[in-house]
Parts: structure tokens; C-alpha cells; sequence
């Protein structure tokens, strides 16, 4: 059986991570866990460059992903704070 490569798969999973984590956090969270488990096993260059972008992505995920709940939780119960125009 061939060994197979994640190493490009990876590195693409981790720019499609870091772009979703601004987008779409729960997505961009996705991609990045997923990508980091694959570049997990082989150990090049561009492996070590894929696990960097996915650990970006992921944490860009979260970072977004409490700022977009905390602000929920707090137009939830400020209504007043809400602008007119969006009311």
C-alpha cells in the first residue's frame, strides 16, 4: 500500500482555515482541525508550514467565535444598546 501525502491537502486546509476564521468561525474551526490532524504525520517542510497556518486558523476561529457570542449575549440583553437603523 502507498504511503500518501496530506502535506499540500494540509497547508491548503490551513489558508482555507485562516480565511473561514474571519468568515465563517465555525467553518474556518472545522477546516482547522481537520488540517492540523493531517499535517501530524509527515514531518517536511511544508508539513511544519501547514501545522503553523492550521494553529493560526483555529485560534482566529475561537478568538472570533467568543467575540461573536459575547456580543449576542450582550444585544440580548441591552436591546437599548442596538441602533435605530438596525432595529
Amino acid at each position: 500500500m502507498a504511503k500518501e501525502d496530506f502535506s499540500s491537502t494540509s497547508y491548503t486546509l490551513g489558508i482555507i482555515s485562516v480565511v473561514l476564521g474571519f468568515l465563517s468561525p465555525l467553518a474556518g474551526l472545522i477546516f482547522g482541525v481537520i488540517g492540523f490532524q493531517l499535517s501530524k504525520k509527515p514531518n517536511d517542510d511544508l508539513s511544519k508550514k501547514a501545522k503553523k497556518l492550521n494553529k493560526i486558523g483555529i485560534i482566529i476561529s475561537i478568538v472570533v467565535l467568543i467575540v461573536l457570542i459575547a456580543l449576542n449575549i450582550y444585544f440580548y440583553f441591552n436591546p437599548e444598546a442596538v441602533p435605530s437603523y438596525l432595529a
